[in-house]
């Protein structure tokens, strides 16, 4: 792919919608970013934010906050109150979407989580549906160790939604690879269209050294850092595991982990059972505002997912900040980084696997790419007008 020029796929896309009448969709969501985390809700909010200027009128539903509509000029919608149990959510969803479509005002439908697709399917009519997929829901329970009969549920919420799907739109060739293999879903009606990242957010506005002042970290210490929902399929009690051996090579090595989840608990232990707590600093939850910072500070920024990983926006957005992303091979991780470096990915997502590619990273053993080149490839790759314009292209599709 070229630079974001005149000639660029970005500049050819958008080209050509600007002749064509804007198209109107309605957007089913989970949360609003700004009051929920997760790849999902970033998707979500950078769609809503980007596809006008590719030619697409944005309605958005989502679950909260309830004050959604008012944080964004009325283009986004809760369909329930905060805190609301199950069913109200489900009613809240279909009678959204009902007066939606009922309206005339909605020229297509896409759906970002199964759960809240699945009750409206009868009320869209002939209204084509998009489904954006973005990680199978009950295999991620599985992995997070959830009931069976919960796991039976959410599988079966899925094939049901999936059933009535016209084009689905995943993050990378693996999870497209996923989706068919798992759901049966024709290969014809997916498309491929890579995460995004808000570039201007993670611009260069600090030297590493200033972006460590500024949060108070080591000037002097190579510092890793993972950003991370603590759950158990993105692999971060490996990475810890893996520290003892970093430590022992690399002995003034930091890992900072940021993040909140139910494997809090289990951490601390961890890293306090093999006595690491001068080398792996649990940082809870990293405000917004501090996420281009951390970036920008750290010396190899870590995705050591273990299973079910789409994209890994994590590892876009420090590219984007200039920081280089190592990760294991695991779903759509190589598609992000392997491009720039195939160094950037470990052999496996196996402890000391992990272990090895971060000690010759910090050895010089392996050279990593610069600020500079991490930072254009985040330009050429992963700009969000290029995904606008993309997932623009594939609503067309069926209204053509």
């Amino acid at each position: 792919m070229g630079a974001d020029t005149a000639s660029s796929p970005v500049a050819e896309q958008e080209a050509t919608t600007l002749a064509q009448p804007n198209i109107r969709v309605l957007q089913i969501g989970m949360r609003w970013f700004e009051s929920g985390s997760g790849g999902l809700d970033r998707v979500f909010y950078d769609l809503a934010n980007s596809l006008p200027s590719a030619g697409v009128d944005v309605h958005g539903l989502v679950v909260q906050p309830a004050d959604a509509a008012a944080q964004t000029a009325g283009r986004i919608h809760a369909f329930a109150d905060d805190g609301a149990g199950l069913p109200k959510r489900l009613l809240g969803v279909r009678s959204a979407v009902r007066r939606c479509v009922h309206s005339g005002a909605v020229d297509l439908v896409a759906g970002h989580f199964a759960l809240y697709t699945a009750p409206v399917l009868d009320c869209l009519g002939d209204t084509p549906l998009v489904m954006h997929f973005h990680g199978p829901w009950a295999q991620e329970s599985d992995f997070e160790g959830q009931k069976r009969a919960a796991i039976f549920v959410k599988k079966a919420i899925e094939r049901f939604a999936y059933r009535r799907a016209d084009r689905f739109i995943v993050l990378s060739e693996a999870f497209a690879g996923l989706l068919a293999r798992e759901y049966g879903v024709d290969r014809d009606r997916i498309r491929v269209v890579p995460g995004s990242v808000d570039l201007d957010r993670f611009a260069h506005r600090f030297s590493k050294d200033a972006a460590r002042a500024a949060l108070g970290w080591s000037a002097e210490r190579p510092i890793l850092l993972a950003i991370r929902r603590l759950i158990a399929r993105v692999g971060l009690d490996r990475l810890v595991a893996a520290m003892k051996a970093v430590k022992q090579a690399v002995p003034d090595v930091l890992l900072c982990i940021a993040g909140r989840g139910p494997l809090e608990g289990v951490l601390r232990q961890q890293i306090a059972e093999a006595g690491l707590e001068d080398h792996v600093h649990l940082l809870g939850f990293l405000p917004e505002k501090d996420l281009p910072l951390a970036y920008r500070a750290a010396d190899i920024n870590v995705v050591p997912t273990a299973a079910l990983e789409g994209f890994g926006l994590t590892a876009a957005e420090a590219l984007a900040a200039g920081t280089p992303s190592m990760v294991t091979p695991v779903g759509g991780l190589p598609e992000v980084v392997s491009d720039l470096s195939p160094d950037l990915v470990f052999a496996s997502c196996e402890i000391n696997d992990v272990a090895a590619g971060l000690i010759a990273a910090l050895r010089g053993d392996v050279p990593l790419p610069s600020s500079a080149r991490c930072r254009a490839f985040a330009e050429t790759h992963f700009a969000t007008s290029l995904a606008a314009a993309r997932t623009a292209a594939i609503y067309r599709e069926l209204l053509a």
